[in-house]
This record gives C-alpha cells, structure tokens and sequence, in this order.
C-alpha cells in the first residue's frame, strides 16, 4: 500500500526532488510522524544531496505556522539522527535584537500593508504578534530556501492545518508571483494526497476556486 502510494503521489511532474524532500519533512512535522517516517524522509534527503543544514532551516521556517512546539521536537528528532550518522550539526546564529523586538526600534515587519492591517483589526495584540513572526522568519531559516520553496512549504501547511481561507490565498499568491505555474502550485495538493486523502479534497475545493478567482 505505501509503495504504490508514494510511488503513485511522488511521480507527479512539476516538483523538483528537493521541493519532495521539503514537503514530506513539512508533512511529518505537522503530524508529529517523527519516528520513522521522518527518519526515512530525512535519509532520503540526504540521498537527493538535501543536507540536515537545509532541513534545519525549513524547519525554522515553517515554524511560524506549524507553531513552535511542533518545530523543536523535529529540531530535537533531527539532531538525534545527526548524531547517529555522524552529522556535523551546524550552530544556528542569533537574530539581531531590531527583529526579536517588540518595541520602537524593531525593524519594520515585511508583511503587506493590507495584511497587517486586516489582523490588527482582528486584534492589536495578534498583529503584532503576527508582525514579529513576519520579522524573524525573514531572516531565520530562509537563507538557503527560495522563494518558490518556502511557498510551497507554507501551502503545504495550510493543507495539513485545513487554514484554507486567507493564509492560503497568500502562500498561493506568493508562489505563483516566485514563478510557479497552476500547475505547479496543483502538484503542491498532488503530492499532498499521500498524506491525507480527506484533508487535499477539501484543500482542491479551496484551490480551484482560488485559480479561478486569481485568473
């Protein structure tokens, strides 16, 4: 049944083995499959030349929707196998204080104006905190991700999560303004299916309409 299945899901044009690698990690991290999926995940990106220092930094990309907890105990599972195979494990540098800060002197966020608006009306509280999220994944573990890479990450979420309405509209958007075609964004929900059939139904509802709307 796995076989026929990831054969089946992993055979879809469109994705570059890297994106696959990024994606199965994305999927294994937000549903805690941290035992010997995302070893097998993370060995066979290591055999598509992905290395544990680009793993590392989707990771702490993708944190900012996976949520945190979810992001350390991968960070956690990650280190592990790197020291069952002898992995250098690489020092993760700090963030100036203008991006971990809340106050006058943080850097400006690098969300949309209509964005920050929209969850500020929400909540001043929530906008801001959206806002410091904004800023650290600027620079945090998105070094070595493109853009088209940490778009499709950030849809995949979406789709495990089932956040199908504003922050899909955005990770859509910014992957077809990275380059991606529809039909490459389509082999983003392609490849999802293996990992839950119920939850990329509801996810191709929600993209459809979105293409159809973005023309």
């Amino acid at each position: 049944m796995a076989r026929a299945t990831t054969a089946h899901a992993g055979g879809v044009p469109g994705l570059t083995e890297r994106e696959k690698v990024f994606l199965r990690l994305v999927a294994d991290v937000c549903q805690g499959a941290l035992g010997l999926p995302f070893e097998l995940h993370v060995r066979g990106g290591l055999g598509h030349g992905v290395s544990t220092s680009d793993m590392r930094d989707l990771i702490r990309f993708a944190a900012y929707d996976t949520g945190y907890p979810a992001a350390l105990a991968a960070l956690a599972r990650l280190a592990e196998i790197e020291e069952a195979e002898g992995l250098p494990r690489p020092e993760a540098a700090l963030l100036p204080a203008a991006e971990v800060s809340t106050g006058p002197d943080a850097t400006p966020t690098p969300l949309p104006a209509s964005v920050l608006a929209e969850v500020t009306g929400l909540d001043p509280h929530f906008g801001a905190h959206l806002a410091l999220q904004s800023r650290m994944r600027s620079r945090a573990g998105s070094g070595s991700l493109s853009v088209r890479e940490r778009a499709f990450a950030t849809m995949s979420v979406d789709v495990h999560y089932q956040t199908l309405e504003e922050s899909f509209t955005v990770h859509v958007s910014r992957a077809l303004g990275a380059g991606a075609s529809h039909e490459d964004v389509r082999s983003v929900l392609r490849f999802a299916a293996q990992f839950g059939i119920t939850r990329a139904w509801r996810a191709w509802k929600a993209l459809n309409a979105l293409l159809t709307t973005l023309g």
